[in-house]
């Protein structure tokens, strides 16, 4: 009797941690979280990630796990208290480092993705089921990264663009608000960092977001006919201008010796408008100047006979 009251303690020991283990292993497990707006990659991937799931690019990151992605909310690591640049090698940025998430580090530019506007307010849904202390950073990717390339910690600016602690619970998830980056185009990972206060974790999540692209500067208007007009006349005008001017000065510079003579020599200059209508100055002059002449011969003539 003393064996079997023994037994069954122990029986019942072993049956009372086995469920305190179920209890904790299935307490922590409900109070994770991850984005589901902008979609994060594990969310998306997931059974409830719908349409998303299927695309081609969830269907690599499930076949590189060789698992489905059940436990989206549960891509945690211990103990980094901060020390994230250090403890998550670049290139495993997605998955925190953890293989039962390798999938998610997939270098891929068709992940399902959010579109977002570059300096418009951003408020990021973060799912979750049991509210917790700590602190959200969110990060964009730099200007020029490339979706092409795994990601690494040199991709991320050393300080978030949104930082927010101990946010409220509301309708079973975190809203976490800030101002997008204004320089931003095409696609880009926005990268969130949960840093717990109430446990010893920090939770890791990629979401991909897709910025509009910048738009070609618009060619320069052709010259309308009334422009190109007035720029062909424009020369035109001011050759006639200066022709006119030009002969102006010409006009000038051929009277001025005119009237310069006309003051040294008191001779009469005949006049063009009558040249045909009868004899001129010069004529009449040596006319007179002969009749002196022959009244002057006489005279002598006359003088000499009377003697």
């Amino acid at each position: 009797m003393t064996r079997m009251t023994a037994h069954l303690r122990v029986t019942g020991a072993a049956v009372a941690a086995s469920a305190l283990l179920s209890l904790w292993a299935a307490g922590p497990a409900a109070a994770h979280g991850a984005p589901t707006d902008p979609v994060s990659r594990v969310y998306a991937c997931s059974p409830e990630g719908g349409s998303a799931a299927r695309s081609a690019a969830c269907r690599a990151a499930v076949a590189a796990n060789k698992a489905s992605f059940t436990m989206w909310d549960n891509l945690r690591v211990a103990g980094v208290n901060g020390r994230d640049r250090q403890v998550i090698p670049d290139g495993r940025l997605c998955s925190g480092g953890l293989p039962a998430y390798k999938g998610l580090d997939l270098a891929r530019t068709d992940w399902p993705s959010t579109r977002l506007t570059p300096g418009a307010r951003l408020t990021m849904t973060y799912a979750s089921t049991i509210a917790h202390t700590g602190t959200f950073k969110l990060y964009l990717t730099k200007p020029g990264y490339d979706p092409a390339e795994p990601l690494t910690w040199a991709d991320l600016p050393a300080r978030p663009f949104a930082q927010v602690t101990d946010p409220a619970l509301t309708d079973g998830a975190y809203h976490i608000r800030g101002t997008l980056p204004s320089d931003r185009t095409g696609r880009h990972v926005l990268f969130t960092i949960w840093q717990n206060s109430s446990t010893p974790d920090t939770y890791y999540s990629c979401s991909d977001v897709v910025f509009p692209e910048k738009k070609a500067a618009a060619p320069a208007p052709a010259p309308t006919s009334a422009s190109a007009s007035a720029s062909a006349s424009a020369p035109a005008s001011a050759s006639a201008s200066a022709g006119a001017a030009t002969g102006k000065a010409a006009r000038s510079a051929t009277t001025a010796p005119r009237a310069a003579s006309t003051a040294a020599d008191s001779t009469p200059v005949a006049s063009d408008t009558d040249a045909g209508s009868g004899p001129s100055a010069p004529l009449l002059a040596g006319g007179a100047a002969a009749v002196l002449v022959l009244i002057g011969g006489a005279a002598l003539a006359l003088r000499l006979r009377r003697r």
